[in-house]
């Protein structure tokens, strides 16, 4: 059984709808524990909706894009989209279809600037997805900023995504956030987890 630090968490001044997204190769359910820190703070927290992160496409960007509509018409409120590695991509590209429904966009550790090969899991990423980790399947720059809010989360320990692709660029963020922990560590660390509800408290 996985033992996590407990976190002291303080009710939100404004609580937020806000949809998790999975890293690489990974599930959901490895994100509930972020998930139901942020609910006790009194945020709305949703899943993606999808299982298995296995790299974007047009029909589950999609299929993301009628979840995301379907989250913001249900709250009536915009949603903040909080992205874990590859998660991170798919949010900041739905913010860019849909800035009108979507508040602000925290990426976790995700390679989003510079040499997309600058990490340890690329070739895992071409062997899974099918396409090479320069041309992904859909029509986009990767590096692009979303136009809403943009907060890149990364560490110097990430060990998985290089530094600088998971900080960015002025102008591919709007700002960056020095963390301590490991890639792993982003959706269930107490200092990831204490961040993102630090930023959930920030315009």
């Amino acid at each position: 059984m996985r033992l996590f630090r407990k976190i002291d968490i303080a009710p939100a001044t404004e609580p937020r709808t806000v949809m998790l997204l999975p890293g690489f190769a990974t599930h959901p359910v490895r994100m509930r524990y972020m998930a139901r820190q942020l609910e006790k703070a009194g945020h709305k927290v949703k899943r993606w909706g999808l299982g298995f992160n296995l790299g974007p496409s047009e029909d589950n960007l999609d299929y993301l894009e009628r979840r995301l509509v379907e989250v913001h018409e249900r709250y009536d409120r915009k949603v903040v989209m909080v992205g874990w590695s590859l998660g991170g991509v798919f949010a900041r590209e739905l913010a860019k279809r849909h800035p009108d429904r979507v508040a602000k966009v925290i990426t976790m550790g995700t390679p989003f600037s510079g040499n997309p090969r600058a990490n340890n899991a690329w070739r895992a990423y071409q062997f899974v997805s099918g396409h090479r980790v320069d041309q992904p399947p859909i029509d986009t720059v990767i590096a692009e900023k979303p136009p809403v809010p943009t907060v890149a989360l990364w560490s110097a320990r990430d060990g998985v995504v290089s530094p600088r692709s998971s900080c960015g660029r002025r102008g591919e963020r709007d700002r960056a956030v020095a963390l301590r922990c490991t890639h792993l560590g982003f959706s269930s660390s107490a200092e990831a987890i204490g961040t993102v509800l630090q930023e959930l408290e920030r315009d």
